[in-house]
């Protein structure tokens, strides 16, 4: 469809939005753009490389991914992010997306901007 944002951008997009020092499970990204699917989001992250913020996304439970742990929980400790025996503590890392004024998402194959007054 014309105009629809993939969802390789959109994801992309929302990395770029978490805040220095904060961080986003996979399965946050999917839920912040209305979708269930985590796994589609750590493949996107996979492949971006480092021209996003990649290592603010993380897993649910707060572990990093094995072949980048000790790279990402440096970077995440050189921002602030309270880490504990080799994880981030989501409770008090996370994100969820708050503070934003505008976002979209695609729902039913139709790309959809919000507004906050």
């Amino acid at each position: 469809m014309a105009g629809e944002v993939p969802f390789e951008e959109q994801v992309l997009r929302v990395v770029e939005l978490i805040p220095h020092g904060r961080v986003m499970s996979y399965s946050d990204v999917a839920e912040y753009l209305g979708s269930r699917a985590p796994r589609a989001v750590g493949r996107v992250m996979a492949e971006a490389g480092d021209g996003v913020p990649w290592h603010r996304v993380l897993r649910a439970d707060g572990t990093p991914a094995p072949h980048l742990a000790d790279r990402q929980l440096a970077l995440l400790a050189a921002e602030g992010v309270p880490i504990r025996a080799g994880r981030v503590d989501m409770p008090r890392a996370r994100w969820d997306g708050a503070g934003q004024t505008s976002w979209g998402c695609v729902l039913g194959g139709r790309l959809l901007r919000f507004s906050v007054p």
